[in-house]
């Protein structure tokens, strides 16, 4: 469909094709404490801990050097990728303690999707061998950032041109038109199936991640930039030209350091799906998802948009007309300002752009007609593979959170209750916590409709697990440390100030 808009634009090529690159975030915490904590082995997150003294406040983690364990474990994963031809170029610290990324070199949709999944299991292979465990879980632990895997997106031809790089694509073509009617295919795209794209990213971790500061809020907004918004708000008012992004200097207030030139159209970190000069950056993706998935449905909408702009131009409308029409009808969910805003909230009701809270009503948002009708019409999933797709996410979200009310009953009631018993402590609450989760989790057992099912599901981890957590972390707050019987969250968070000069955790506790 892509090459057929280019046709029809006057741009002949052989293929168009996407292009991703994928921001892998994780973290690394001490393997003898990961040892000790049955939710991080069993889950992937902690379904309770207490928050210590020190967090993220300071935001020394993502500024400072790699700790060297880290660094050396870190290294190692990108030699091993190297060798199978995974080109890991960038390393660095994020924003919360023992928080990693690692990025690879942009490639082929496809072939970054499957290299993606080697790199996770590499990762959690080797971080064994240095002695730490590699988490890649959305959100191990509550109180600080969670991880997510930004995936870069973009659209080439066989030619090497890049479709969103304006001067590129202008100058191969010769029609300034060509850069802003992709533009508007997209936006329209994301205009008629932001819930897809919502179902896209709905994966379990995503339920602590999404709109807390750390990741784009369940509204499936975009973001252009001052200067592509006002290109196209030319554009649309019958102005065409080729688009150029203003430059900017950037002083850093140091006499020694002259001023440097920045991208201007660096993306907004609240948005979504932000165009940040070359590509769309969708920011909203989990760190363990298989991303194939989510390239798919960026793919399919695309291709929708791009054959419904073919349709009318071939039908004989001018190219500026279909493309303006469809950015004057789809304009409301161009948004540049902050996605956390509450402002932001109920003025994105107002315009009627898409938002969906819960992980699970995305999920099922899958097999609406209007999506199944994409799918099929494209030739990428018939009706009946599109619902048992619909009825795999319900399930295995329901699995994840049984798995985790299970660990969290046992937990309270093999390790907790005793301990504070010991400490002579009234554990009335805790194990009335511990029932209301196993009540809960009967609800879950009794429900056949999937949905119904994963909406019970929803209340139990949303609701009645995290009343029990804070019964838990309260217990945790006066328990004396010594009888504590699992590691805290200062045991797993900090490797810069819990290791010696050989990786070794200082001070471990007994099991």
């Amino acid at each position: 469909e892509g090459k057929r808009l280019l046709k029809a634009l006057g741009y002949e090529v052989a293929s168009v094709f996407p292009n991703i690159g994928l921001e892998q975030e994780f973290f690394l915490v001490p393997r003898d404490a990961y040892a000790r904590r049955p939710d991080l082995q069993l889950t992937g997150r902690t379904v309770l801990g207490r928050m210590p003294p020190r967090g993220q406040e300071m935001c020394d983690h993502y500024m400072a050097p790699l700790n060297p364990h880290a660094h050396a474990c870190i290294a190692e994963i990108q030699e091993e990728c190297f060798r199978l031809g995974i080109p890991l170029r960038t390393r660095h610290r994020e924003v919360a303690p023992n928080q990693y990324e690692l990025a690879p070199a942009f490639g082929i949709a496809s072939a970054q999707s499957d290299q993606n999944l080697m790199v996770m299991q590499i990762a959690t292979e080797v971080a064994a061998r240095h002695n730490l465990a590699c988490l890649l879980h959305e959100k191990p632990f509550a109180g600080v950032n969670g991880s997510g895997k930004h995936n870069n997106w973009s659209l080439g031809t066989t030619d090497g041109i890049n479709l969103l790089n304006a001067g590129q694509v202008t100058k191969a073509s010769g029609n300034p038109v060509v850069f802003p009617t992709i533009v508007a295919a997209i936006v329209d795209a994301v205009d008629k199936y932001g819930d897809l794209m919502r179902c896209a990213i709905a994966s379990p971790g995503n339920d602590f991640r999404l709109g807390a500061c750390e990741a784009p809020p369940a509204i499936l907004s975009t973001y252009l930039g001052e200067d592509l918004t006002k290109f196209l708000e030319e554009f649309k008012a019958g102005k065409v030209g080729e688009y150029k992004a203003a430059k900017k200097m950037l002083s850093v207030g140091v006499e020694g350091v002259a001023p440097f030139e920045v991208p201007s159209e660096d993306r907004n970190r609240t948005s979504p799906f932000p165009y940040g000069g070359h590509r769309f950056e969708f920011r909203a993706v989990g760190s363990s998802q298989n991303v194939s998935f989510v390239n798919t449905v960026l793919n399919s909408i695309t291709a929708d948009a791009f054959s419904r702009f073919s349709a009318a131009i071939e039908g004989g409308k001018k190219p500026q007309d279909v493309a303006s029409e469809a950015l004057n009808a789809s304009w409301k969910t161009v948004f540049n300002g902050n996605g956390y805003s509450l402002e932001w909230r109920a003025e994105a009701e107002k315009r009627g752009v898409w938002r969906i809270d819960s992980g699970v009503e995305a999920m099922n948002r899958l097999s609406v007609e209007k999506n199944i009708k994409l799918f099929e019409g494209l030739g990428v999933l018939s009706k009946v593979e599109t619902e048992a797709r619909r009825v795999i996410m319900l399930g295995h979200y329901v699995g994840t959170v049984e798995m985790e009310a299970n660990c969290m009953v046992e937990m309270i009631v093999q390790s907790i209750i005793p301990a504070v018993k010991e400490a002579d402590q009234d554990t009335a609450a805790l194990a009335a916590a511990a029932k209301a989760v196993a009540d809960k989790l009967a609800k879950v057992h009794h429900e056949e409709d999937p949905f119904k099912k994963a909406s019970v599901a929803r209340e139990l981890r949303l609701d009645t697990m995290e009343a029990a957590r804070k019964v838990c972390d309260e217990a945790e707050a006066i328990c004396p440390a010594n009888l504590w019987p699992m590691a805290t969250y200062k045991d797993l968070l900090f490797l810069d100030a819990n290791q010696d000069a050989f990786g070794r955790t200082l001070c471990p506790r007994n099991p």
